[in-house]
């Protein structure tokens, strides 16, 4: 599925043809932000764990944007000491999209280490290549500021801090297993906390944003290739399998999603607008599991054996400050979000013809 160039609006603040580093570049999320800065005409340095398992990445992005536009660089070992200095040489911008925590971490206060050996790698990287380095992005969770929750309804903030969620991770009297994904939540709590520290402590010249991203849904650039974290559990349920990703969707309650493709056009919007000091809400319209496989069936009548679902119809209904977003769409030609339709026919689409799951 081809990507439609948008209109860039204004003079962007990280001029075209600059170098971006974005870090993970064969993630759903990742892959999409490469897609869009490649899109609007700037140069994408990628960096993956495994090269020989990525080989998938420089091909797709060379074939739809030429040579010489993106270069992937292997980086096993992303907490090690300096390992960041070399591959930050020369950009004029920093995306951090792949950490090391994982769903089902447990040991918060080892997870939260890890990933600040990481960011603040590649932070301290940055600072020393001041003299290139225009922007830093790091990517959140919209769980980093709240736990979606049926029948609450509280209105968002930059200053929402999900500090319930670290409470319940830290209580020792609660049994782990009763404690869902709050052991990850509050791991996107400290990490992101941690590197705001560092940027009032250290107060670097370039500009530095947080993006709190939602459920990512919408096409999968290369279905064969990539699991696609969230937009995989929408192949899941078309596929009616594998059972792993089934048995998850219920754990995760009501959510909000955001079309892999307008989020990475927030990222974009940031490079263009020359936001700063920001927490950017990534999350475009609650939605329910249940939903999802509403409208799978609604597009595809022609299948019987959907799958069947625990979890109900009911959705959060926080309040979401939207200003921000909208302004940094606006900024990349394009007003408003993708629809949960639109971006569920889109997924499909991409994915349907291979019959991967």
């Amino acid at each position: 599925m081809a990507n439609t160039p948008l209109k860039i609006t204004q003079e962007p603040f990280i001029p075209l043809n600059s170098l971006i580093l974005v870090t993970g570049a064969n993630g759903l999320i990742a892959s999409h932000i490469a897609d869009q800065l490649l899109s609007a005409g700037y140069r994408v340095r990628g960096t993956v764990r495994n090269k020989a398992r990525c080989a998938w990445v420089e091909p797709f992005f060379t074939t739809r944007y030429g040579v010489n536009r993106l270069e992937v660089i292997e980086v096993p070992d992303i907490t090690a000491a300096g390992i960041w200095n070399a591959h930050v040489a020369g950009v004029s911008a920093v995306i951090t999209v792949a950490g090391v925590a994982w769903l089902d971490d447990r040991d918060v206060p080892k997870a939260v280490n890890e990933e600040l050996k990481c960011l603040c790698g590649l932070l301290d990287a940055a600072k020393m290549h001041s003299n290139t380095v225009q922007a830093f992005i790091h990517t959140s969770s919209s769980w980093a500021a709240y736990t979606p929750e049926v029948g609450i309804r509280r209105t968002l903030t930059e200053e929402s801090w999900n500090h319930e969620a670290v409470a319940l991770a830290e209580n020792s009297g609660i049994p782990d297993a009763e404690k869902g994904l709050a052991p990850f939540m509050a791991i996107k709590v400290k990490v992101e906390e941690a590197l705001w520290d560092w940027v009032a402590r250290e107060k670097p010249t370039f500009t530095f944003n947080a993006m709190l991203i939602s459920t990512v849904i919408g096409p999968i650039l290369d279905p064969d290739n990539q699991s696609a974290s969230t937009a995989g559990l929408v192949r899941a349920l078309y596929n009616g399998k594998p059972k792993e990703a089934l048995d998850v969707i219920p754990t995760f309650g009501p959510q909000s999603f955001i079309d892999a493709r307008d989020a990475g056009r927030l990222y974009l919007g940031v490079l263009v607008s020359g936001l700063t000091g920001s927490r950017v809400y990534g999350l475009a319209e609650q939605f329910s599991w249940n939903q999802t496989l509403d409208i799978l069936k609604e597009l595809h009548p022609e299948k019987k054996d959907w799958v069947k679902l625990p979890s109900s119809n009911q959705i959060d209904e926080t309040e979401i400050p939207m200003d921000i977003p909208f302004s940094l769409l606006r900024a990349v030609g394009q007003e408003g979000w993708t629809g949960l339709k639109e971006s569920i026919k889109d997924a499909a689409e991409s994915f349907a013809p291979t019959g991967q799951c």
